[in-house]
């Protein structure tokens, strides 16, 4: 990534109301549109967002975009949309046992909306608070209630794969056990037991961060500082760690960048919490202290991974490691070309990214590392000029989402070829269009001196 320190919030704003206006009518004609009995939308073919029954992780982002439309806008039609979606469909992903998507599901909906009530960006009403953090404690429970232990006496939450698996995305996720911890809610097992929602979350982190993350420390021969393999596999039988693995990349030794964007966002925005929290109420084997530091390695050598490995704009291909990226060489002073004819890249991990790098940037310029922190930032506003802006930005009206060269399955084949293209191009996803909602927040919110917005606020 070539980093732009001369793009700032200000000069995106022409941008980002560029983008608030497209994404009006897309919202509204897709809540109108959508048939709930399919499904969930996931991902466009051919500019219409279809489902993929793999998962239902999410449902949340498309109400949450109304949610952050209304955040935005101040338009109520989208507030209404959201919060009567969210009532009306939201509740079976609060109790869902089988995914680690909680974070994504609910906290984009419950916890934006309970997050506008603190804000006082929508009327305060007792009932309908308790309702929306009622979701977030049941939320948090049955997240962390998807357990396995490993030999070294951490744990993790494992993904839908099943017990063996620990997946680089639920990073994100950790979002509803922070706030249902917040809360005041704890997970009553066997004996009544009551496990702190707050010492799990970090025990996966820490667990994530040392299987999941490469420090350049030798662990295999392709430990490159800040690779991020998507799934780490485990022996449940005695919880040893078995090898690396993937689901959505290319190959377990290189980096899928969606899987390196949840590092990164999921990394810088529990420092975030971190900082806002006390020292005490943790245990004698994992104290505030040592988290903090190890999240803080692990952000800083994933976006020195990005910059290096990412176009000049910071958008990057689908995975590092895919077999038509040597091709391009170095990279790094190179516009991005969503439309080549050799690999997909993936606007979607460009938006999540961008995303932490500014809350990593800002967490930095807190602690006095006006460098650091600055470049990262700058780095931010460097992949958001790119997103708002086309190729990337989805300008027709006709076409269902916002953010185009989002990338799915690559490896599957899930994602779309459009006629006379040999590679999946120009198409939308959920999540993507979603990360661009939260990132164009950012940015306004920022511009326009208001109030900086966190899951946890």
């Amino acid at each position: 990534m070539k980093i732009d320190r001369r793009v700032s919030p200000r000069s995106l704003l022409p941008s980002v109301t560029r983008f608030l206006d497209l994404a009006a009518g897309k919202i509204e004609r897709l809540a109108a549109q959508w048939d709930p009995a399919r499904g969930t939308p996931v991902f466009t073919v051919g500019g219409r967002y279809t489902t993929r029954g793999w998962t239902e992780w999410t449902q949340g982002f498309q109400y949450g975009c109304a949610i952050l439309q209304f955040d935005m806008t101040g338009d109520d039609r989208f507030l209404e949309i959201g919060r009567k979606l969210t009532v009306e469909r939201m509740a079976p992903h609060v109790s869902h046992v089988g995914v680690h998507d909680h974070g994504f599901n609910n906290v984009s909906t419950y916890g934006n909306l309970r997050r506008l009530m603190a804000e006082e960006r929508i009327p305060f009403d007792r009932a309908e608070l308790d309702f929306y953090e009622l979701a977030l404690k049941v939320s948090g429970a049955v997240q962390a209630a998807r357990w396995s232990t490993t030999a070294r006496g951490g744990g993790y939450i494992y993904s839908f794969n099943g017990p063996q698996s620990l997946f680089s995305d639920t990073l994100r996720s950790l979002r509803s056990l922070v706030v249902a911890h917040q809360l005041g809610h704890a997970l009553m097992t066997e004996n009544d037991v009551a496990v702190n929602l707050q010492q799990r979350a970090f025990e996966h982190a820490m667990t994530t961060l040392q299987y999941n993350v490469y420090y350049g420390a030798g662990r295999d021969a392709f430990d490159v500082p800040g690779r991020v393999a998507h799934e780490s596999i485990f022996n449940v039988a005695d919880g040893n760690y078995r090898c690396a693995s993937t689901q959505q990349g290319y190959s377990p030794f290189s980096t899928w960048t969606r899987g390196l964007a949840w590092i990164l966002c999921g990394c810088a925005e529990q420092l975030e919490y971190l900082a806002s929290t006390k020292a005490k109420g943790w245990s004698a084997s994992l104290s505030k202290s040592k988290v903090t530091i190890a999240l803080k390695k692990a952000a800083i050598t994933v976006a020195e991974f990005h910059i290096q490995n990412s176009f000049a704009d910071g958008v990057p291909f689908w995975d590092t490691g895919a077999p038509g990226v040597a091709q391009f060489g170095d990279i790094r002073l190179r516009p991005s070309d969503p439309h080549n004819d050799v690999e997909p890249l993936d606007s979607s991990a460009a938006a999540i990214c961008a995303q932490g790098y500014l809350r990593l940037g800002n967490y930095l310029l807190s602690l006095g590392d006006r460098k650091n922190g600055n470049r990262y930032r700058a780095a931010a506003w460097t992949i958001a000029k790119a997103l708002f802006n086309e190729p990337y930005l989805s300008t027709d009206r006709r076409h269902q989402g916002l953010l185009l060269h989002s990338i799915y399955h690559n490896p599957n084949g899930w994602d779309h070829v459009p006629r006379g293209r040999k590679i999946p191009c120009g198409e939308s996803s959920m999540w993507g269009d979603y990360h661009a909602m939260e990132l164009a927040l950012l940015v306004k919110r920022e511009a326009e001196d208001t109030p900086y917005p966190c899951f946890f606020s």
